[in-house]
């Protein structure tokens, strides 16, 4: 999976495509702050500025010609306003004015590529193909085109592990998930003629970017997963850490 390779210590990976070089990131969730405290009445500071800057200095550090945002550029659903408007108005306006920015429409994104289709590049939900890389956010049936490509990237699932030590304690890390892709599951949903054009894709399931979103904890077991064709369509999945450590198998960690 040479074609995809993780940023050491980030929720982000850096994907070479045709002419260019992309940073990729999944979950970004701008305005989560007012979110939580509608939904659930927690009140945390805003980190508004702190999830911009970091993405500006990944681009810096990477090298980065484009930004593609796997899906949930917003954290509501219904049309950015208020505060998260503004931190996505915000974020447009310092990374666009570097690098051109691809969103990848995820279930929270309806109203975003409305309001800002002028400063977006904007792929369906279903996903789209750029040379041998696959994009999508996950929460639907991916276009067959997206099945084609070498190795496919999503969003969606905010992947995470519980890990737990000898003395009963336990922690949330976020993780990658990658693995190779089943095709059955696909066959069932999009039609037999999806077989004939099968190439044994990878996928790679990207952690939230925004540290603040939860996740599924894909070692529980009983934990459902959030996309229709996870897991049945991953086999050989294995888990690693934001740090690079591998810790194996998915299911056994």
């Amino acid at each position: 999976m040479a074609l995809v390779d993780p940023v050491a210590n980030a929720p982000a990976a850096v994907v070479d495509l045709p002419g260019e070089r992309a940073l990729v990131i999944a979950d970004y969730h701008a305005g989560i702050e007012v979110g939580l405290r509608y939904e659930r009445g927690v009140e945390l500071e805003s980190a508004a500025d702190e999830r911009r800057e970091r993405v500006l200095e990944l681009v810096a550090r990477t090298d980065a010609d484009r930004v593609i945002v796997l899906g949930d550029l917003a954290h509501r659903i219904p049309s950015p306003e208020g505060e998260e408007h503004a931190e996505i108005d915000a974020f447009l306006d310092a990374v666009a004015a570097r690098v051109p920015v691809t969103l990848v429409t995820g279930n929270h994104d309806a109203g975003v590529t409305d309001a800002f289709t002028e400063r977006l590049e904007v792929v369906p939900p279903e996903g789209g193909r750029i040379g041998p890389i696959g994009f999508l956010h996950g929460h639907t049936w991916p276009n067959p085109s997206v099945l084609s490509a070498d190795v496919v990237c999503m969003g969606h699932e905010h992947p995470q592990v519980r890990l737990s030590d000898s003395v009963g304690g336990s922690r949330s890390e976020r993780a990658w998930l990658r693995g190779s892709l089943r095709v059955e599951p696909f066959r069932a949903n999009l039609g037999e003629s999806i077989a004939d054009r099968w190439t044994d894709p990878d996928l790679v399931v990207f952690p939230a970017f925004n540290d603040r979103s939860g996740g599924t904890w894909i070692n529980v077991e009983g934990e459902s997963f959030l996309s229709p064709f996870l897991p049945d369509a991953i086999q050989d999945g294995e888990a690693y850490l934001l740090d690079g450590t591998r810790l194996g198998a998915y299911r056994s960690v």
